[in-house]
């Protein structure tokens, strides 16, 4: 990860960049931003002359590279930032690592009284746009490895960087469990990193459940997926309990580890990918993280309920009927809707052993996701307009996106089963509204207290887009992160 200094005087000026806002002298081209580092006078003249020539036009994420044989300092790198808002400084850091990416240090002069939240903004674009996940020699690796931000107080800047840094890693932590193949991904290996993550951290207290424990406490909607698998499932809970906290959240997030659809097996395209259907589990766990880190002061139990959806000779069947946690049976005709299965029994444990003031899912959940709403965002689902109004908000400020979507009451009747308490996968109608749906029917008092995001669209990005690169996005650890730090 790049090594990012809050520095007053900068020593390194061969690579600076500078930041440009729309407004130059005819209105169409970028202007150079004061800045509170001292740099040649002739700079910001030639700044301001070559984006008029080149037509660069401030907006944010726009980058030019510019060599200066002779000159000091040697590289300019131009970047636009738009309003200066704190979106716009992230598509500026987003924009400056790849236009950077063959420097190997790069001096960044901010403007004159630059906001934390723009700090916030350029440094989590910088390190999130940096990351790369492989398994073998990278040969075309940024060179890039260090960025100086040169402002006139950096102490004023410290905690931002710091917020920054911890969300940035956290989400990348988040990619890289989801970008692991499931060839070294199963329940027990997801388990082992959370257990080696929390070790750094002190003040979380971890347990994991393996299959004889999950049969004896009742978790049957585990136990049905997971059974096909050589590698059996597992539920993690993750507590952070610090002493001034007085609000008690629960994350739920789906950890199947790999997802053949089981005997509803799915076609060769739609399975390749399957190794991000734990996404949602690898974001609350990093968020959960990312909150110790931060020393955030709201109690949060995270459950991952983690199993592998194999094709075997005990895998569960089209048919069968599902005894969840706390009694609620289910008629499952689908083996490939098995996330909502996992969930249902975590959500379950949840209100009657946890009883907390929250209740949060996010879960890899269904196609109809990217269907209704594309591939940026996800789809948000709560009975409480407050507490989905005060998540879209942190989402949106986070950089990453969710829609509020309906839970009509007509749709329930088709969750309706003759021979258990509910149909599990009924194929009428939209299929992420029933999903949500099912799911709400295991949180019973907390209902009106409950928040549920299928993000199976939003979890995968297929180029380098902003801050986001190819593969998995970390999407929610930001988003949860800024909720998070909004409760006492």
């Amino acid at each position: 990860m790049l090594a990012i200094r809050l520095i007053a005087e900068p020593d390194q000026l061969d690579a600076v960049a500078l930041p440009l806002r729309p407004g130059g002298a005819d209105d169409a081209s970028a202007a150079p931003v004061p800045t509170a580092v001292a740099l040649p006078a002739e700079v910001a003249d030639e700044a301001a002359a070559l984006a008029s020539m080149i037509g660069l036009t401030g907006r944010a994420g726009e980058a030019h590279r510019q060599l200066r044989p002779g000159a000091a300092p040697a590289r300019l790198l131009l970047v636009g930032i738009g309003d200066g808002d704190e979106p716009g400084w992230r598509s500026a850091g987003a924009a400056l690592a790849r236009a950077g990416k063959d420097e190997t240090h790069i001096t960044v002069a901010l403007p004159v009284g630059v906001s934390a939240e723009a700090v916030r903004g350029l440094v989590e674009g910088l390190l999130l746009a940096s990351y790369r996940y492989r398994l073998g020699a990278d040969g075309e690796a940024p060179a890039l490895t260090g960025v100086d931000l040169a402002v006139a107080e950096p102490e004023a800047y410290q905690q931002a960087l710091e917020v920054a840094r911890t969300t940035a890693t956290m989400t990348r932590l988040a990619r890289d469990l989801t970008n692991t193949p499931s060839s070294v991904k199963n329940p027990q290996w997801f388990a082992d990193q959370i257990a080696a993550a929390a070790t750094d951290l002190p003040g979380l207290r971890l347990r994991v459940r393996e299959p004889e424990e999950l049969a004896a406490e009742g978790f049957g909607g585990i136990l049905a997926v997971g059974g096909g698998s050589a590698s059996g499932p597992r539920l993690v809970e993750l507590d952070w309990h610090p002493a001034e906290a007085t609000t008690h959240v629960v994350l739920v997030g789906k950890g199947i580890t790999f997802d053949t659809g089981g005997i509803s097996i799915k076609p060769v395209p739609a399975m390749k990918l399957m190794r991000k259907d734990m996404a949602g589990a690898a974001a609350v766990v990093a968020a959960t993280l990312g909150a110790a880190a931060l020393q955030l002061p709201v109690r949060i139990t995270t459950l991952a309920p983690l199993a592998e959806n194999m094709v075997s000779g005990a895998a569960f069947r089209p048919g069968d009927i599902i005894r969840h946690y706390g009694g609620l049976t289910s008629e499952t005709t689908n083996s490939d809707a098995e996330g909502r299965l996992v969930l249902a029994d975590a959500l379950a444990y949840a209100v009657a052993e946890l009883k907390p003031d929250l209740l949060i899912d996010l879960a890899t959940l269904t196609g109809a996701n990217a269907i209704a709403l594309g591939t940026r965002t996800g789809a948000l689902y709560s009975d409480n307009d407050q507490l989905a109004d005060d998540m879209l908000t942190a989402v949106a400020e986070a950089g990453e996106a969710a829609w509020r979507m309906p839970l009509p009451t007509d749709y329930v009747e088709h969750l309706g089963s003759e021979l258990a308490d509910l149909h599990s996968a009924p194929t009428q109608g939209g299929g992420s509204v029933l999903a949500a749906l099912y799911l709400r029917e295991f949180t019973g008092e907390l209902r009106e207290k409950w928040l549920h995001i299928d993000m199976s669209a939003p979890s995968w990005c297929e180029r380098d887009d902003a801050e986001l690169t190819r593969g998995a996005t970390g999407w929610g650890v930001r988003g949860l992160l800024r909720w998070l730090a909004t409760l006492r």
